[in-house]
């Protein structure tokens, strides 16, 4: 089985998002006055949340078909061996 660089990387952003966006969400709302009441803490962790799904499943996508075509290459090793 190879590591798929997508898998680490989803789950790092996942955490990563998922911090981010609840500082953003239960944070102090006087912090982002400064920034015309954007709360960028909030966006961005939602960004990084949709980044790090996407990067899971394209991970996951991508370990299914190398499983697939693997087993595929062994099913067809057998029949030409002559093994049932």
């Amino acid at each position: 089985m190879k590591l798929d660089i997508r898998l680490p990387l989803g789950f790092l952003f996942l955490i990563f998002g998922l911090v981010l966006s609840l500082f953003g969400f239960f944070g102090d709302k006087a912090l982002y006055q400064r920034s015309l009441n954007v709360n960028i803490n909030l966006w961005w962790g939602l960004v990084m949340l949709v980044f790090g799904l996407a990067m899971l499943e394209l991970g996951r996508r991508g370990h299914r078909r190398l499983a697939r075509s693997q087993s595929s290459v062994d099913s067809a090793r057998k029949g030409a061996s002559g093994q049932e």
